[in-house]
């Protein structure tokens, strides 16, 4: 079954749903006709905002509250059919700044959801957000999903330990899970007020402004990046389709690109800035990963799709989403 009909009338709770992912699948699910319910507790450092739901504000039903709240949470599971479990802490340096409130959210936080599922809703189905810094520093490319785990920042360590809850409640008590291991996401409506929320659309919003793109050291280092639309496809698809519950599965598009050719692009899209290369703080090179690409090869069988938005592509449709929101937007002054 297309989602264009799966999703009609569907029941949909979106956790973290004023920010970057959560926003633009409220608006799609939007389109195909869920009843979609938003729940954000708009920490400022995590980068939501009611103005990514401008448009569909009186279509959604919008709850400011924590998923760390034991009683809001049994009430925003029940009679769920889905939920897009995207709360949680969104920098793995803030990890390291307040590894405390990166502990709360990102795993009591999560254990709180799942048995409030467990207690009022075990038929739900749960599609949570992980990231590809569980892996750590890889071994080889491409990374499959059955790679080591040796995060390199708490970031890392408490979203596999949330993902093991996942998977937890799932073999002990059915609630349908999947886990999504996520690469680099860019595009419209992610913020952009500094670096730490993602560096393709960091480096685009300092080209728009005319700014310097300052890279570590070559800037060969590769990343996997993905449009936001595509991410979107793979939400979708791992909630409808039964075959993924209890899977890890990665998202990317298996694709590896030079932080330095990002940039570049970057500048070409925006018609202006400037590359400049640095030397590596001894700080950033012990978190960095180095080069990652995901194998998506077990993401495509299960759920029948590949990611198909190029990078020009991508960078010429989140500039101009930015420059359309210009008035609405804080461009930062510091490299992540």
């Amino acid at each position: 079954m297309s989602s264009e009909s799966y999703f009609r009338g569907r029941r949909v709770l979106i956790t973290g749903g004023l920010g970057f992912i959560g926003s633009n699948l409220a608006h799609r699910l939007v389109k195909l006709g869920a009843e979609v319910s938003l729940l954000d507790v708009l920490l400022e450092s995590n980068g939501g905002t009611p103005i990514n739901i401008q448009g569909i504000e009186h279509r959604v039903e919008t709850i400011f509250g924590d998923i760390r709240d034991r009683d809001l949470m049994q009430r925003c599971v029940s009679g769920k059919d889905f939920i897009f479990n995207l709360a949680g802490q969104v920098s793995y340096k803030d990890s390291l700044e307040d590894p405390f409130l990166d502990l709360d959210i990102s795993c009591s936080g999560q254990l709180n959801l799942l048995q409030a599922c467990r207690l009022v809703n075990p038929q739900v189905k749960i599609i949570f957000a992980s990231s590809r810094l569980v892996y750590g520093k890889p071994l080889s490319l491409p990374v499959p999903e059955t790679a080591a785990t040796e995060p390199l920042t708490l970031y890392g360590i408490h979203k596999l330990t949330a993902e093991k809850y996942h998977l937890l409640y799932w073999k002990n008590f059915g609630i349908r899970t999947v886990i999504l291991r996520i690469t680099n996401p860019y595009g419209p409506r992610q913020n952009v007020k500094n670096g730490k929320y993602g560096i393709v659309n960091w480096l685009l919003q300092l080209a728009l402004s005319g700014g310097t793109l300052r890279l570590y050291g070559e800037g060969s280092q590769k990343r996997d990046v993905l449009f936001i639309d595509d991410l979107v496809d793979i939400f979708l698809e791992a909630a409808l389709r039964e075959s993924a519950n209890g899977h890890v599965l990665n998202a990317g598009s298996g694709i590896g690109i030079p932080l330095k050719e990002i940039a570049e692009m970057a500048v070409q899209a925006a018609g202006r800035g400037r590359i400049e290369h640095v030397d590596w703080p001894s700080a950033e090179q012990q978190m960095e990963t180095g080069d990652f690409v995901a194998d998506i090869g077990t993401m495509s069988k299960i759920l029948g799709i590949t990611p198909k938005t190029s990078l020009p592509e991508g960078l010429a449709r989140a500039r101009d989403y930015y420059l359309r929101n210009q008035g609405k937007i804080i461009v930062g002054a510091a490299m992540p």
